[in-house]
């Protein structure tokens, strides 16, 4: 088993700022909390305008309705879930894998027209390895499973990311400058993966269930590497990280990164660059 690309590795493979993703085999999206005040649908769209895939993963929390708070949705809203209806259309698979925060998409009689739904599936990547897919939530503790616990999140994160935006206007903080508010909301969300407890129950749940390694979601936290001889692979989110995972035709992942372009300049994903430790560029 080839091992994860180190961050001073080359950049073979890599996808330009304005470059095309054409002929990916799979796709793998997650958190992009259509609906909840946070939620970049202009930056989805962008994302999906420079890529091309054969099947595409919804790994959960791709809607945020059920949070008790008013639903923020919009046209950019709309066309997110047009181009994924055309994609279909055309021919696309379209693999649908409910989160806590999307739950009531899990009941029997669940249905998006066009799109697969599962609690879970097992992709067959191209080179022969099995990989578990899931949202990652089935993991948690049993108190962060209530519903209440997924209301009460929705409702903090919404109301800090408030905060936050009010911080920045009254004092003109730079874009990429953390905020008091960012940084409480990235102390949660590092709480809430129980440090690396998380990510070793997922990689003990694909070793249960006999696979190569686990694709998943919900922590927020873009990630490709190895434990021992399982993959572990989170997409990341659409709030912060603007991440997705990527396999091409041979069957290698890798994690890429959508960067708004400039003005005027065509618009398309970028390798993730592994800044802050986070993010792996790739795996062969």
């Amino acid at each position: 088993m080839a091992p994860i690309a180190s961050r001073s590795s080359g950049h073979a493979g890599h996808v330009g700022h304005a470059t095309r993703t054409n002929g990916l085999r799979s796709l793998f999206l997650s958190d992009l909390h259509l609906g909840a005040r946070a939620s970049r649908p202009a930056q989805v769209l962008d994302f999906l305008k420079g890529v091309e895939a054969d099947t595409i993963y919804l790994v959960g929390d791709i809607f945020d309705l059920w949070h008790g708070g008013r639903v923020h949705w919009n046209d950019a809203h709309e066309a997110v879930m047009t181009d994924l209806a055309v994609r279909a259309g055309n021919g696309a698979r379209i693999v649908y894998l409910p989160g806590n925060h999307d739950a009531a998409m899990r009941v029997p009689d669940a249905r998006v027209a066009g799109w697969e739904l599962r609690e879970a599936v097992v992709h067959r990547a191209a080179d022969g390895r099995r990989y578990l897919v899931l949202h990652g939530d089935q993991c948690d503790p049993r108190f962060l499973r209530w519903h209440f616990m997924t209301r009460l999140g929705s409702r903090l994160d919404a109301m800090l990311r408030q905060t936050d935006l009010w911080h920045r206007r009254h004092f003109a903080l730079a874009h990429d400058a953390p905020s008091p508010a960012q940084r409480i909301i990235e102390r949660a969300n590092t709480l809430l993966a129980m440090g690396d407890r998380f990510e070793k129950r997922l990689v003990k749940l694909a070793r249960a269930s006999g696979t190569t390694g686990v694709i998943c979601g919900h922590s927020h936290k873009p990630v490709l590497r190895h434990h021992d001889d399982v993959i572990y692979a989170n997409c990341g989110d659409w709030i912060d990280s603007l991440t997705a995972l990527a396999e091409d035709q041979s069957g290698a992942l890798r994690m890429i990164q959508h960067v708004a372009p400039p003005a005027a300049a065509p618009s398309g994903p970028k390798p993730a660059t592994g800044k802050g430790g986070a993010l792996a560029e790739g795996m062969a």
